[in-house]
């Protein structure tokens, strides 16, 4: 990987042996949703190393600051997500995480080194900053309901200043490192989260006919749910439901009198996250039924669609392909399934959320893998595109 030598890879270079040590220290202790207090200590202590007050909340693991606070333009704020997840790494770094069955299997110790190189770059620059910039270290992005977004936006994350524009980056295995994904218009599925408690009687295993089999009535349901996707949404508009869990039984002769299910529902439309609940809880209800039992279904809201405004998107395009050249700035074909909390900030202002190409090999590794290890060679990239994004937006 060799990036364009635009200013601000320069810049970014000259911050990577600082980054190297920022994420090594924050992959070697990671932390789940919520829980991200001594990631909150490293970064404020980071910050005010760089002398940027950083600004923390009661009961609440983020950390917010700003840089720039008096210059008179266009405020843009910088995501960079915390948590880690309940995975036992197997990537062998000599950073390696020292927490048994956690991990930085998202990537998510990338973006916060990343958002740290930026910070360092635009504090020494803060007396000629067009306009204020505000970081944003956002935890529990991985919850998947309420997620971090949200509460970061109660606690007033996009107040003094108020926030114009916001940019916000994930390391994407399936794109060439050092290249930069983008998509205008829905980029992420909305993630709904699905449980499905299905009842039928207990009883002993050899006689089945003694009463409903919730076993057997939960196995036609997971099988039912996939006939909502191949034979009543439209072809043309992707959804996806997946059961990841199967809870029920205690003894291999026992039938139990509950079997609980618990998935997702992944989709782009209003009409069609509507639609697919609808008709989701009426196909789940009538299979219980002819099988003598009973099911009831509950559907958490998660994450919306990650949108990224077309006009917003076009200028932070332009600013990333004057950086890195046109032929590292990649357009991605068509959304991903996968879901994303910076979609709560895109509901309150335009922004764009990027793919940080950290590829390597002919099959690297996948997020959420035990072995998931981007090169730190990601980090000059990933500091220079939230740069030339931010210049691009405050120029604009």
């Amino acid at each position: 990987m060799r990036a364009s030598r635009g200013p601000w890879v320069t810049e970014a270079r000259r911050q990577l042996p600082a980054m190297r040590t920022w994420r090594a220290a924050l992959h070697q202790e990671p932390e789940l949703a919520n829980e991200e207090v001594r990631t909150q200590s490293k970064l404020v202590t980071a910050l005010e190393g760089l002398g940027i007050r950083a600004e923390t909340y009661p009961r609440f693991t983020g950390v917010r600051a700003v840089i720039g606070a008096d210059r008179p333009g266009v405020v843009v704020a910088l995501r960079a997500d915390m948590d880690a997840l309940p995975v036992t790494e197997q990537t062998g770094l000599p950073f390696g995480s020292r927490s048994p069955g956690r991990m930085h299997a998202c990537g998510h110790d990338v973006h916060m080194a990343c958002l740290l190189g930026a910070a360092a770059v635009l504090k020494r620059k803060e007396a000629t900053l067009r306009g204020p910039t505000v970081l944003l270290f956002q935890p529990a992005e991985e919850e998947g309901t309420r997620g971090g977004a949200l509460p970061f936006l109660e606690h007033g994350a996009f107040t003094r200043p108020k926030v114009d524009f916001v940019l916000g980056q994930h390391v994407a295995p399936e794109i060439p490192l050092g290249h930069i994904g983008w998509k205008k218009g829905a980029m992420m599925a909305a993630a709904d989260h699905l449980i499905i408690r299905v009842r039928g009687r207990a009883g002993h295993a050899a006689y089945p006919h003694a009463g409903p089999d919730a076993v057997l009535t939960a196995a036609e349901v997971i099988t039912g749910l996939q006939a909502i996707v191949s034979r009543i949404r439209d072809p043309v508009d992707p959804v996806v439901i997946s059961v990841g869990m199967v809870h029920g039984g205690t003894r291999h002769n026992v039938l139990p009198e509950e079997v609980v299910l618990e998935g997702t529902i992944r989709t782009f439309r209003p009409e069609t996250r509507a639609q697919m609940e609808r008709v989701l809880r009426r196909r789940v209800r009538h299979i219980a039924l002819s099988n003598g039992a009973s099911a009831r279904v509950t559907i958490r809201p998660g994450y919306p669609v990650t949108f990224n405004p077309p006009a917003t998107t076009e200028v932070i395009v332009q600013a990333l392909a004057e950086e890195f050249g046109e032929q590292a700035v990649e357009e991605i074909e068509r959304p991903v399934m996968g879901a994303e909390d910076f979609s709560r900030y895109l509901e309150r202002v335009p922004g764009t959320f990027l793919f940080l190409g950290v590829g390597e090999g002919a099959v690297p590794a996948s997020l959420h893998s035990p072995t998931f290890a981007p090169t730190d060679s990601a980090l000059v990239p990933g500091c220079a595109a939230l740069l030339a994004a931010t210049a691009g937006l405050q120029r604009s």
